[in-house]
């Protein structure tokens, strides 16, 4: 396997362990932050690594897809500790976007997402604490999903910020997606039911960049034949900064917890910018996260309500195409905080979230994403691959 998009961070390996089951057919990475036995993971540092034993057994996560047949083929980058949507990494290298090389790959599950659009691998695992499997799989045009929280086990992965960090996956084909699904959240109890009212965030609307506003309203024309109902609402009324800012507290303090003690008794060095969110993290009081979780649950309660047992929010992944790459200044922080403000939606909430890569800007990808509500993974997979022709006949684009 010849990797000229440095997706992945060591040599290739194979690891089955089945010859049956349904994945039997499939190849996959996962970023380097899975334990996979007698592997030391990165964690996307060399002090990490350096810091660090090799894994005595494979996450579980790793061992449901194994177990189906799937092999194993490499550990792919990711930013430092995983903290950056970006996926450029000072230390080992940015993944090559393939479907825009001049322009990020996005992250922090960057090689994870390069490795399935540039066909190294079928699918990829990756961990969605704030936007890390969405924002690649928007930048580089593939599909991914990030299930509801707690779903899928979080044994034998490194952590991030526990109440947020989620397994997630990325593939090319929306069957494999779906299929990788079904092995991960096989105990999920599941209806066959379609969804019928689709709901249009107008405050998220607002952060789009005029070219994504007008790609997604033709989008929002497609879903109309496969829903009973569309109908637009604002989701924050005090706006999505505020919600925005209860999960970035949350993350900064649990990011802390997780890692404080070893980046004090370390002194590990980070790339630009990792070291500046460290030290912000380490600010974070007790108190202040409480009352972050207050309104998190405030939040998660009034969005149940909201999209009910047959409700789904549309809306773009993010607010525009993956940035030039070793973009600096003011316009990237824009795009991060209105991005973070997009993806901390389902952040917040803890409900499942699907990227597709429907939508197209002057040739680069932008992914459109359907939110459902708690522990409707396997059924938002199943209705979305049973739609995905429908609104998949021709891929919306401007040019």
């Amino acid at each position: 396997m010849k990797d000229q998009w440095n997706a992945f961070n060591r040599d290739p390996f194979h690891v089955k362990t089945s010859e049956e089951g349904e994945l039997s057919h499939l190849t996959f990475g996962v970023k380097d932050v899975f334990d996979v036995e007698g592997v030391v993971a990165t964690a996307g540092n060399k002090d990490w690594e350096r810091t660090h034993t090799p894994a005595v057994a494979h996450a579980q996560a790793i061992d449901l897809l194994l177990n189906e047949g799937a092999a194993l083929v490499g550990t792919t980058h990711t930013d430092e500790l995983m903290f950056s949507l970006n996926g450029e990494n000072a230390q080992f290298g940015t993944p090559v976007n393939p479907r825009a090389p001049e322009r990020i790959p996005g992250g922090s599950s960057s090689g994870s997402a390069v490795a399935v659009a540039a066909g190294l691998v079928d699918f990829a695992l990756g961990t969605d604490t704030g936007g890390s499997v969405r924002i690649p799989s928007s930048y580089c045009g593939v599909y991914g999903f990030r299930p509801t929280h707690g779903a899928v086990s979080l044994e034998g992965v490194i952590p991030l910020a526990p109440s947020f960090d989620t397994v997630g996956w990325m593939a090319n084909e929306m069957s494999i997606l779906q299929a990788v699904g079904e092995t991960l959240l096989k105990d999920q109890e599941t209806s066959e039911l379609a969804f019928t009212k689709l709901l249009i965030p107008d405050d998220v609307m607002n952060l789009l960049d005029e070219e994504n506003k007008e790609i997604f309203t033709k989008h929002i024309e497609q879903f109309r034949n496969v829903v009973t109902t569309v109908e637009k609402t604002m989701l924050a009324s005090e706006g999505l900064a505020k919600w925005f800012q209860a999960f970035r507290t949350i993350q900064g303090f649990e990011v802390w917890e997780s890692h404080g003690k070893w980046i004090t008794d370390v002194t590990p060095y980070f790339g630009p910018g990792i070291a500046d969110r460290f030290q912000w993290s380490s600010t974070i009081r007790k108190e202040d996260a409480q009352k972050a979780r207050s309104k998190q649950t405030e939040v998660t309660e009034y969005m149940k309500e909201l999209l009910g047992t047959d409700g789904i929010l549309l809306m773009p992944t993010a607010p525009g195409v993956a940035p030039r790459l070793n973009t600096s200044g003011k316009d990237l922080e824009d795009q991060r905080m209105k991005t973070l403000q997009m993806t901390s939606i389902s952040g917040l909430t803890g409900f499942p979230q699907i990227s597709l890569p429907l939508s197209e800007i002057d040739g680069l990808p932008i992914g459109l994403s359907i939110i459902a509500g708690p522990y409707q993974d396997r059924r938002l997979l199943r209705w979305v691959k049973e739609i995905s022709e429908a609104i998949k006949t021709k891929t919306i684009t401007k040019v």
